[in-house]
């Protein structure tokens, strides 16, 4: 079905399949361009980055510390300053260059052999108080023919990473030192009060050293007097010495006599031999006599008396024998003991005079003799005395001062807890952040940028197809705005249409609240009105050339709406251009942005009426040539 439109250069009609080609042609261009650049690091784990760590790990402190392993990990694990990652694999040179040549990876992280050493030598040179502090470095490496943002990609995330791990090891190392403040400031303080302590102690010694001289005259008089008693006692130490052996020769003298007795006596028996002997006579003649005795003559009594008489005159003489023989034993033993006392009383009474005394004596007079130096000494030590008073105060002086310059060093160096150094280290490693910046290489203007971009090229699609005014300019007998806008119709149609449609596909992509999307709506539909009637002028003014400058519109918008480093003219320009209105408009719908819009779409239409006034007076010459 073909519809009352014309078609540029072309007497083929226009279907309707041309107007939906002229439609998707934005939504198509704009859906591919938002789906491949919306957040791109949302699908990071699409790129494939191999790790190379020829890190040789350090030792601190008896602790193995492999800073390139833990870098690796942090890499393959991710960051917290974007969303994804890459997929990473742990590789080797050999493999990782095969990788880029082949397209396998598109990126290598390369660790060095000294990453370790050169990241922890700050730390090690603030402790150990000298060396010379390296930077740690990782090198990252991408195929010469990579994508555009690839490089930019892997070397965030790599920047991120290495950031992270020197931020970790600035706040240990300032950690550390602020912890040694903290234990610095309390070792003087306890210095501090030590020298306190000591200031107190030396003007007390001081104090008591001040006494000393007259103790020591006191003590230099009894060191005197010690001297005469130990020479009394050595003089009576010697004539207890004479004495004593006096002593040790009469006990040995009854310690002989004793012995002589005691054989004596053992000899003769402490009962006389007559006593003993007369008893056994007794004894025996009573026991003949009561043999004798005949009873029918003496009498049974008698007889019986006689008997009895006879057994105890024996047992008289064995009581005697037994008495004799116990008791001479027993005596001359304890004699003979006594004895044997006696001489070793002398013994020890020698010996006690040759051993004890003599040397007591002896020890008396060097006693004296020492009680003499002694009290010399104490003299002396009374004038060194006076001196040790006078140095301790000024000691006592000193140290106080010194206790003064100590608690005021303490006071003045900071202090502070463990959570404290945390706290201070984590800021003073990293202190500055930044707040509310995007993670991504696309930031939220990417949208609106490329919806603008698809309108403008959907504008210029327009009139790429349809005529910017009718080839019955010169007859028609509507006027010159008439027929203007009769042109411009459809595509305004056409542009609002593809301002919803674009939309939509915003939509999809990104997921806008409704008042957001509206919002959007409404500006990418004024959008692509307003550029209808701008294409629409630069086509009927400058025909095909026009269509040049729109193409040459589009990449300017492209340009300038990308970064802002481009060069002041550029900027200058793309900022006067429609398409910077719709940016702005796309961004945050703002009255601004739509007035002016609207001023563009009407100027353009009035441009292309002064074009298609201009049209419709020719010469004679012309009109002939056309009849």
């Amino acid at each position: 079905m073909t519809l009352p439109i014309e078609r540029a250069r072309s007497r083929k009609p226009i279907t309707w399949l041309t107007i939906l080609g002229i439609l998707l042609l934005p939504a198509a261009v704009g859906g591919i361009l938002v789906a491949a650049l919306q957040n791109p690091t949302e699908r990071l784990d699409s790129m494939t980055a191999a790790i190379v760590n020829l890190d040789e790990p350090v030792t601190i402190d008896g602790q193995l510390t492999p800073l390139g392993r833990q870098l690796a990990a942090g890499l393959v694990d991710g960051s917290d300053d974007l969303d994804s990652n890459l997929t990473w694999v742990i590789s080797n040179e050999d493999d990782a260059a095969d990788g880029l040549a082949d397209g396998s990876y598109q990126a290598v992280v390369t660790i060095p052999e000294d990453f370790s050493a050169a990241a922890t030598s700050a730390g090690q040179a603030i402790s150990d108080g000298g060396g010379t502090a390296e930077q740690a470095t990782i090198r990252v490496t991408t195929p010469e023919d990579g994508l555009v943002a690839d490089d930019l990609i892997t070397s965030q995330i790599a920047d991120v990473a290495a950031s992270s791990t020197g931020t970790m090891l600035s706040e240990a190392t300032m950690k550390n030192v602020l912890v040694g403040f903290t234990t610095i400031g309390d070792q003087i303080g306890e210095a501090a009060d030590g020298a306190t302590q000591l200031a107190s102690g030396a003007r007390d010694a001081a104090t008591g050293a001040a006494a000393i001289p007259d103790g020591a005259a006191q003590l230099a008089d009894g060191a005197t007097q010690l001297g005469s008693g130990a020479s009394s006692l050595a003089t009576g130490l010697d004539t207890l010495t004479t004495k004593t052996r006096e002593a040790a020769g009469g006990a040995s003298t009854i310690g002989q006599g004793l012995t002589a007795g005691a054989q004596q006596l053992q000899a003769q028996g402490v009962i006389p031999a007559q006593v003993s002997g007369g008893a056994a006579a007794v004894a025996t003649s009573a026991r003949d006599l009561a043999n004798q005795c005949q009873p029918l003559l003496a009498g049974a009594e008698f007889c019986a008396n006689l008997s009895t008489l006879a057994d105890q005159a024996e047992g008289t003489s064995a009581g005697l024998t037994q008495a004799n023989a116990v008791a001479t034993s027993t005596i001359a033993g304890q004699l003979s003991q006594a004895g044997a006392g006696a001489t070793q009383l002398s013994g020890g009474l020698t010996q006690l005079a040759d051993e004890g005394l003599v040397p007591s004596a002896s020890g008396a007079r060097s006693l004296a003799s020492g009680a003499n130096e002694l009290s010399s000494g104490v003299t002396d030590l009374a004038t060194g005395a006076t001196e040790l008073t006078t140095g301790l105060d000024t000691l006592a002086t000193g140290t106080s001062d010194l206790a003064d310059g100590l608690a005021t060093a303490s006071d003045s160096l900071p202090s502070f807890s463990d959570d404290e150094s945390t706290s201070l280290a984590s800021v003073i490693a990293d202190p500055v952040a930044a707040k509310g910046s995007g993670n991504t290489i696309f930031g939220p203007t990417a949208i609106p940028l490329l919806a603008a971009v698809v309108l403008w090229f959907g504008a210029l699609a327009s009139f790429i197809v349809l005529r910017a005014h009718t080839t019955r300019t010169l007859t028609s007998r509507r006027s010159s705005a008439g027929l203007a806008l009769r042109a411009f119709a459809p595509a305004a149609a056409i542009g609002a249409a593809q301002g919803v449609l674009v939309s939509l596909i915003v939509q999809i992509v990104a997921g806008y609240d409704a008042g957001t999307w509206w919002a959007f709506a409404g500006m990418a539909v004024l959008a692509g009105v307003a550029f209808a009637a701008v294409n629409q002028a630069l086509v009927a003014v400058f025909g095909g050339i026009g269509r040049w400058i729109s193409a040459l519109v589009g990449v300017l918008a492209i340009a300038t709406g990308v970064v802002s480093t481009v060069p002041g003219w550029l900027a200058d320009l793309g900022a006067a251009l429609p398409t910077a209105s719709a940016f702005s408009g796309l961004i945050a719908a703002n009255g601004g942005a739509a007035a002016a819009l609207v001023v563009w779409g009407v100027l353009s239409l009035v441009v292309t009426t002064l074009a298609v006034t201009l049209r419709r007076t020719t010469s004679a010459k012309a009109a002939l040539a056309a009849a």
